[in-house]
């Protein structure tokens, strides 16, 4: 997570460029780790009630569930950005657990999970996510439903498990290729507030940030036809940023309509009255999209 620097607006755009922060690690642990043999997947584990920390691959992995398992209906799982934790996703936790099951996690590095080793990368991060889907859904299907950076790494593993990932929701998802975007519009040239957010920003893409994740730009692919919502901010907020905003604000709003490649059966929406934190500032946007997404991926696994 970057420092803040002078203005809260500021302080918000390095939260929402870069979500930093990915749950996984680099080394022998993780690279020879067989996630059909982990102890995890045991068909028969008593159901997570509440907050517990499980073993992934030799690593302490914070997790919450709450609400009713329901035969056929996928297990909804909240992923978090970059600087918070699982206690951020509480409150939406609570109302979509009165008719679903739902779990959230902390990524290594936040919150109270273990601290990364080394260097973080997308692959190690989709193990440890495997880890704790196996765990918090056996073989069930999931609905992935991820702000900023958790919506950047949920749309990254997506399509390579599509035997499990049956539903996504992007809340403002940081961009697929927002290094390239930041650094076009904020050009090396640019003094002051612009330039420092420049500079911290590229540098947190190269992973010098607590979880230590490197976060490359790369093409959307393809998930197949799960529904997937992608959530836009209304409340213009980049705009703030002296002489640069604009760009920014397009930058972020195309970079929103590039996730649509996830599936053909996107759909884009704008949280009117919202900052970057939708699920707060206008938590029933977050909550009927996500009620939405599980309803239309339940209806698809029963061939409806």
């Amino acid at each position: 997570m970057l420092r803040r620097i002078r203005t809260s607006v500021v302080a918000a755009l390095c939260c929402t460029v870069l979500g930093v922060g990915v749950a996984g690690c680099d080394g022998d642990a993780l690279e020879n780790w067989d996630p059909l043999a982990s102890a995890t997947r045991t068909p028969d584990a008593t159901p997570i009630s509440g907050t517990e920390k499980i073993d992934v691959a030799g690593r302490s992995v914070n997790v919450s569930c709450s609400g009713d398992p329901e035969k056929g209906r996928p297990v909804i799982i909240l992923m978090h950005g970059a600087g918070d934790g699982l206690d951020k996703l509480a409150d939406i936790q609570k109302t979509l657990s009165k008719q679903n099951r739902v779990c959230s996690y902390d990524r290594l590095g936040a919150g109270a999970s273990d601290q990364p080793d080394g260097t973080q990368s997308f692959s190690s991060t989709g193990k440890i996510l495997t880890g704790v889907l196996d765990r918090v859904a056996g073989e069930g299907p999931v609905v992935l439903a991820g702000h900023s950076l958790g919506g950047l790494i949920a749309a990254r593993y997506a399509p390579d498990h599509q035997d499990r990932v049956k539903g996504l929701v992007l809340m403002d998802a940081t961009p697929p290729t927002m290094a390239n975007d930041i650094a076009k519009a904020i050009p090396e040239s640019a003094t002051g507030p612009a330039a420092e957010l420049r500079a911290q920003n590229l540098a947190v893409f190269q992973g010098e940030n607590p979880e230590k994740l490197v976060v490359p730009d790369g093409k959307v692919r393809s998930a197949g036809s799960i529904p997937v919502e992608v959530i836009q901010h209304g409340t213009r907020y980049l705009a703030a940023v002296p002489k640069y905003g604009p760009r920014l604000e397009q930058a972020w709003a195309a970079g929103q309509r590039k996730w649509l490649a996830l599936s053909s059966g996107s759909e884009l929406t704008t949280a009117t009255n919202s900052g970057h934190y939708i699920y707060v500032d206008q938590p029933d946007v977050a909550v009927k999209a996500i009620e939405r997404v599980t309803a239309q991926a339940a209806r698809q696994a029963h061939g409806e």
